[in-house]
């Protein structure tokens, strides 16, 4: 338990940091940093981290590729269950498809499994960032604008960091590390800004939004278990993309709620919920997984 210990306790420690700040009343603007992450911070690491890969690159595709058919096993999966409930996909549908790979999927994997598993986490984060970009907007509001993609900062640095991979092409020290620098920011600031969130959010309907809870819970260790085994994955790889999966619904949710009308109180207390249940199932988790460092 003391490496489980380990590697949950920054997580915890740093997004208690940010929930305090909050609860003094310090200024903390949650969409400032949240745009100055997702489209300069995240940008960065995503980018310096993949052109510097200490893995092979295959294996970043088919963590990709897995990351992919779970997000669309988590639309298809998460539409049957809103079907069933009649209730509408325009609301609850993307909370149960995008989980929150990026505040606390790459530090916990981070921490669990080093910088062997960060490229691989990096990996599942872009797909589900790239997508929460792109195919997020269409399901809140029904409508899809090629403009949302071309928009998307993480979309442009998984494509020059492919260039650069595929050609010749060499980026200079000074510009990679000015880049990895500003990437460095990101693990921080999305801790920091999930434990504002948690602060700041309020429950609104408790019954219902802990039943997406846990169903948020339940397709993460469904659909990861599943797909992990079915692509053969093991060591850090099985357990980076069994933790991706299990994450809780992403904070960004809640900000699309409000950008388009789609009941945030609703959508703030599945987010709340679903972190406070991936918090307490986490140690489970990792320890399950054999999580040693």
């Amino acid at each position: 338990m003391g490496a489980v210990f380990a590697t949950i306790a920054p997580v915890f420690g740093v997004a208690a940091a940010g929930f305090l700040w909050a609860r003094r009343g310090r200024p903390f603007h949650r969409e400032a940093a949240s745009a100055l992450n997702s489209d300069l911070a995240a940008p960065c690491l995503v980018f310096s981290r993949l052109v510097t890969l200490s893995i092979d690159p295959a294996a970043m595709g088919t963590m990709a590729l897995a990351a992919t058919l779970a997000m669309l096993a988590f639309a298809g999966l998460g539409a049957l269950v809103l079907w069933r409930l009649h209730l509408p996909n325009h609301t609850y549908l993307a909370p149960l498809v995008f989980p929150n790979t990026g505040n606390m999927g790459l530090p916990v994997c981070l921490f669990a499994f080093g910088e062997a598993g960060l490229p691989l986490a990096i990996a599942y984060f872009a797909v589900n960032a790239v997508g929460n970009f792109t195919a997020g907007p269409p399901i809140w509001t029904g409508r899809f604008h090629i403009g949302e993609l071309l928009r998307t900062p993480l979309v442009w640095a998984v494509l020059l960091a492919v260039l650069v991979l595929a050609t010749p092409l060499t980026v200079p020290t000074w510009l990679l590390r000015t880049i990895h620098l500003i990437g460095d920011l990101s693990i921080p600031l999305m801790l920091l800004s999930l434990g504002v969130s948690m602060a700041e959010l309020r429950v609104v309907s408790f019954g219902r939004a802990i039943g997406f809870a846990l169903l948020r819970l339940g397709l993460g260790v469904g659909v990861g278990v599943g797909l992990a085994i079915a692509f053969g994955f093991e060591g850090a790889a099985f357990g980076v993309f069994v933790l991706q999966s299990v994450m809780p619904s992403a904070v960004f949710n809640h900000l699309f709620a409000q950008r388009y009308g789609r009941s945030p109180g609703e959508v703030a207390s599945i987010v709340v919920l679903s972190t406070a249940v991936s918090f307490a199932a986490l140690p489970l988790v990792l320890a399950w997984l054999g999580v040693s460092g």
